[in-house]
């Protein structure tokens, strides 16, 4: 394609495709949105590969805004991206998050929730006694305190959300193209156009960065530096023999492994320690890590997973921020129509919403209007001041 749009999206997946959403559903926005994805089919996009998770217990006030307006964006979803009268369905199961805190762990447990009520979050912190008498199937062993979300959490289909998304953003007028970003042509502080490997070039107004765990190759080829790199994440597919009653929640581990229902199975994982995380473009799945680390660490919570048998595992990518792990949107300050909406780290498909929603205030009104997220600007890398998340899964 050669031409030109008042806004190159560049990635098409959750976080892009919710930008161009919320930018042609704006009665104030007139302009032309072009999305360029390289991959149609995603079958590597992080979208596609995603857990599907969304929760607001989160340590930092926009992250719990941001996954607020997640959730009840999700809520709504058949109202909002209706297409001639098909309403989209991607099965949002509210099952909640449940946190488990060792006895060291309390006080941040005990703070993050004081913060996620303060925001709106339905949410509850119960001790090892109230735990296992709303859980029988949980070993309450060396966990001293757990919070459990009660409403507006739990998991969905993120490759679903994707095309609905995509469908109502075309429809409204968004055009995808199918093709590759090899360069980006700056002049001064702008971008002015992105060159395709297909030989074509747009000339942009405003050039988003959504190209997720690429986001930090992206930014280089205008000189810009993005500590956004791709860091594989493995989710094991496993069947129980003995059925849970109640239900189990997400449920996250104080040693950081986690597991939730999938259809009449589970699945679960764990992000390794840092100096076991390299950057990887790759799929390849671990199993070493299920045998080794993940199963035992669930049966020893739960212990009617001692006897489950792994189906089948998946690799996916995080894009993940080297600095905080948290996510960086905004213009880069010396490159004001550079918009980054990057660097997740695991909990984009749930932001994506609120992220496409503030990129489209930034483009038609030039500020944040209804999540001030400041915090999450560029300013903070150029600083090397990390914006701390404590509740990193």
């Amino acid at each position: 394609m050669t031409g030109a749009a008042d806004v190159v999206v560049v990635g098409g997946g959750g976080v892009g495709s919710s930008v161009a959403y919320h930018l042609t559903a704006r009665p104030d926005f007139s302009g032309s949105v072009v999305v360029v994805e390289r991959d149609p089919t995603y079958a590597t996009a992080s979208t596609a590969l995603s857990a599907g998770g969304v929760r607001q217990q989160f340590s930092t006030p926009e992250n719990i805004r941001l996954s607020l307006y997640g959730a009840r964006f999700i809520r709504e979803l058949g109202r909002l991206l209706e297409v001639d009268g098909d309403k989209p369905d991607i099965n949002f199961i509210e099952g909640g998050y449940l946190f488990l805190a060792s006895p060291t762990g309390v006080s941040a447990l005990e703070a993050n929730h004081a913060v996620q009520k303060q925001e709106g979050a339905d949410n509850a912190l119960l001790d090892a006694t109230a735990l296992a008498q709303r859980f029988p199937w949980l070993n309450p062993e060396g966990v001293a305190l757990g919070s459990l979300g009660l409403s507006m959490e739990g998991w969905f289909d993120p490759y679903g959300l994707l095309q609905a998304l995509k469908r109502k953003a075309r429809t409204q007028g968004a055009r995808y193209v199918t093709d590759t970003v090899v360069g980006l042509e700056r002049s001064g502080d702008r971008i002015v156009a992105v060159k395709l490997a297909s030989g074509g070039r747009i000339a942009a107004r405003w050039v988003v960065n959504a190209a997720g765990p690429q986001a930090g190759k992206l930014a280089a080829m205008a000189g810009l530096d993005l500590p956004v790199v791709p860091r594989k994440r493995f989710v094991y597919v496993f069947d129980c023999r003995e059925t849970l009653e109640p239900r189990l929640p997400l449920l996250i581990d104080a040693s950081g492994a986690w597991a939730r229902p999938e259809g009449a199975g589970y699945i679960g994982g764990i992000s390794p320690p840092e100096d076991q995380d390299p950057d990887s473009d790759d799929l390849d799945v671990s199993y070493d890590l299920w045998e080794e680390t993940v199963w035992p660490t669930l049966a020893e919570r739960i212990p009617a997973f001692e006897t489950v048998k792994l189906q089948r595992a998946w690799a996916g990518h995080y894009d993940y921020n080297t600095l905080d792990q948290n996510g960086i949107i905004g213009p880069h300050p010396d490159v004001p129509n550079f918009l980054f909406a990057n660097g997740f780290s695991g909990h984009g498909i749930q932001q994506a919403p609120a992220t496409g929603r503030a990129i489209a205030e930034l483009v038609c009104e030039g500020r944040f209007t209804t999540i001030d997220l400041a915090r999450f600007g560029y300013e903070r890398i150029r600083r090397r001041e990390p914006l701390t998340e404590l509740n990193v899964v």
